[in-house]
Parts: structure tokens; sequence; C-alpha cells
């Protein structure tokens, strides 16, 4: 991991420069200047504009008893989005900006949550009374299994929301 980090923090800020002085070289450099300034105050308007509907969503989530799981998510990748709008480039600026498209957002949302499931072992421990609607011993392992949307206390992967008790 830490391997594919150094690759990653070595080859965007190379790719990000090359890009700049070719558009500098094809344009003018006060044109490229122009471009990262307007990306970078355009991008963290539409960013912050974002997360406030997103933050408005999960309070209204949370006021009606549901998690508001998929809207933090939402939420963390707009703000990922802003980080990279302020990052001067253009590479950083098209990922950013595509960020800020809902349903690419939803589509990257929905493609984590699954990996994140895969990668985790869900246990459940129940201490005191049993409980009938858990329908499961003390200290089963789900690995990676989601409780279907249908089932009273399951959480629905493609919204991210579940009801509270």
């Amino acid at each position: 991991m830490i391997f594919y980090l150094l690759i990653l923090f070595i080859t965007v800020p190379f790719v990000e420069l090359v890009l700049l002085l070719w558009l500098a070289d094809h344009t003018s450099w006060q044109l490229t200047v122009l471009i990262v300034l307007a990306t970078g105050i355009i991008g963290s308007l539409a960013a912050r504009r974002q997360g406030l509907g997103i933050w408005i969503q999960v309070q209204r989530q949370l006021a009606a008893g549901e998690l508001p799981g998929a809207s933090i998510v939402d939420g963390v990748l707009v703000l990922l989005a802003g980080a990279l709008l302020i990052t001067p480039g253009l590479l950083t600026d098209g990922v950013g900006f595509a960020l800020l498209i809902p349903w690419v957002r939803s589509y990257i949302r929905k493609r984590l949550m699954r990996a994140l499931l895969r990668r985790t072992e869900w246990r459940i421990e129940r201490f005191g009374p049993t409980d009938a609607s858990w329908g499961s011993e003390a200290g089963e392992t789900f690995d990676g299994q989601a409780v279907s949307a249908d089932e009273e206390d399951g959480e629905d992967l493609e919204s991210g929301s579940a009801r509270l008790p």
C-alpha cells in the first residue's frame, strides 16, 4: 500500500507539471495561470454548494431516524473533490470536477462500499436475552455478506441507509 502511495505522490505531480507546461507552450503562461485560478475558484464554490446540500440531506435522514451511510460517503467524496480542485493542475481538476457529478459519485460510492464489505468481517455479538429479530447465534460471522434490504434491521447498499429501531 505504501508503495502505491509513493508512486502516486511521485507520478501525479510529474504528470501535472507536464500538462501545465504543455498547455503553457500551446497557449500562453498567462492563460495557463488563469485556467488554474478559475478552476480552483469555480471548483471550490461548486464543492461548497454540494457539500452544504449533502449536509442538509444528512440532517434530514438523521431527523427521520435513518442512518445516512450513503450521504456520508458522498460528503467525503465531495470533500475529496474540493481538495483536488484547489490543488493546481489539470489532472486533479478533471478528477475533482468528475467527483462533483452526482452519477459519477454514485458509481464510485457503490463500488467503494462493495469493496469495503468484501474486506470487512462482520461479527455480531449479543449481550443479554436473545433477540428473535436477529435470528443468529452470538458471534456468527458473515464474511462480507450484507444483510438484505428487505429484512427488518437490514441496510440497503444501494441507498446506504438503514432504519433505526
